[in-house]
């Protein structure tokens, strides 16, 4: 990547009074919001994410910088810099200014991983086939089909990154994409339109501020992760003891009538929001909700299961709503429902201390792999038939068969494959489990890419 070295000189120049103002003006762009809504200070993100990521994120600001004209005398500063002072550099340092000069954020997906050399990058807002990019230090820790808000730049014919490389979460890049669609898209579109570079160029700090909201809120505990409606994500599990005598399509029929209700199989529904409510709550942060194909936002599930019909949601106000909803329409057909209530900090800790608490096993390590991942194929193979909430609650096989869901399905196995591979050993049977079946089982093995 293009060293501090290569940049000493520029950075100097920015010292001058009217580069500084402009600067200041980009700067506010990339921290502003973040600053203004949590009445901090710069120094404070780098007290709660550490120096590394504070000089980082500045990179993100300068970078960007770099690529924007002003009205003051020369215009660019790379250009009145070069004209000025060039005659002093390197023919690298030159280059790396140049390729800045014109570089674009963009947010890519990472594959085909060569430790402390090279990756491929697949640009998700562009477009396009995967870029080779040589990259030492980032590969030792990226893993398949991360995702990464970075500039690819050509320094002396090779492709590397720039300073300002970001690591995104799903939520991160759902928050960017809403903003991307919002910016350069028709009212309520649901894709990403095609954008230029020029127009990606000026939505530079919307990477920065997804992914510092994103992590913030991480860092300080989730305290504000919220649903569509204001509400405060803390995830509800209402079981509804069936009546003595009642059978299931019995409930059934009544769950079907109720309005919003929109049903998959013959034991779940999707409750669909019918309007959207008008006295929400202004959200200070990235909302976190499910919708369908068709726009509309999904409010929770409900489950025929055994003796019990479940209603799954996320906050406590649509937990009341959907009981009201429920009881109103079984009436007798159920008993009073029993409730169990899970925070984002519960659910996110349940699965490692499971595997903390978990028997070191005594078999072969060879034994364990192969049941292990004969566990894994059973358990795939179900769920290839169950709703997933990535996918609208559209089992694997139905998403897959639709044009429009099939890149869903795409970014639904690169998840799982990702998640498996971040096992602290590179040897556990999580870790080296191939989902390739999965791919051609469904249809997509042209979108493993």
């Amino acid at each position: 990547m293009p060293t501090s070295h290569d940049l000493k000189g520029l950075m100097k120049f920015l010292a001058r009074e009217e580069w500084r103002e402009c600067f200041d003006e980009v700067f506010y762009d990339h921290f502003g919001p973040v600053l203004d809504a949590g009445d901090m200070d710069f120094e404070d993100i780098a007290e709660i994410l550490g120096d590394d990521w504070a000089m980082t994120l500045w990179g993100c600001a300068f970078e960007d910088f770099l690529t924007q004209d002003f009205e003051v005398e020369g215009g660019n500063i790379v250009d009145e810099y070069l004209k000025r002072r060039g005659w002093k550099e390197n023919a690298q340092a030159k280059n790396c200014m140049k390729a800045l000069r014109t570089s674009v954020m963009s947010l890519y997906e990472v594959s085909e991983i060569v430790p402390g050399k090279s990756l491929a990058a697949r640009d998700l807002v562009r477009g396009g086939d995967p870029i080779a990019v040589s990259e030492g230090t980032a590969t030792s820790t990226l893993k398949q089909w991360d995702r990464i808000a970075a500039r690819i730049v050509p320094v002396m014919g090779t492709n590397v990154f720039a300073g300002g490389l970001l690591p995104f979460t799903p939520q991160a890049t759902d928050a960017l994409f809403d903003g991307l669609r919002q910016m350069f898209g028709k009212k309520n579109a649901k894709k990403l339109p095609v954008i230029k570079d020029e127009e990606l160029q000026a939505a530079a700090s919307m990477f920065t501020l997804s992914w510092l909201f994103d992590t913030l809120e991480r860092a300080a505990g989730l305290p504000s992760m919220q649903n569509a409606d204001g509400d405060e994500l803390i995830f509800h599990d209402v079981r509804f003891p069936l009546a003595s005598g009642i059978a299931q399509k019995d409930v059934a029929a009544r769950v079907s009538n109720i309005p919003g209700m929109s049903q998959e199989n013959a034991k779940f529904w999707n409750w669909l929001e019918q309007k959207p409510k008008h006295d929400a709550r202004k959200r200070s942060a990235p909302s976190f909700d499910t919708t369908m194909e068709n726009g509309a936002r999904v409010r929770g599930n409900v489950e025929l299961k055994g003796k019990f019909l479940h209603l799954a949601t996320n906050s406590a106000e649509r937990a009341q709503d959907g009981t009201t909803l429920i009881q109103q329409a079984l009436g007798d057909l159920v008993r009073a429902p029993l409730t169990e209530i899970r925070t984002v900090e519960q659910m996110m800790a349940e699965r490692p201390a499971r595997e903390k608490e978990a028997p070191a096993p005594e078999i072969p390590p060879e034994i364990a792999e192969q049941v292990v991942h004969q566990f894994m194929d059973r358990q795939y193979r179900e769920t290839l038939d169950q709703p997933v909430g990535m996918l609208g609650n559209k089992t694997p096989r139905q998403a897959a068969k639709s044009a429009a869901s099939r890149q869903k399905v795409a970014e639904w196995l690169k998840y799982l494959e990702n998640q498996s591979s971040r096992q602290p050993n590179p040897a556990d049977p999580m870790a080296t489990y191939s989902f390739e079946w999965m791919w051609h089982e469904l249809g997509v093995i042209d979108l493993r890419q």
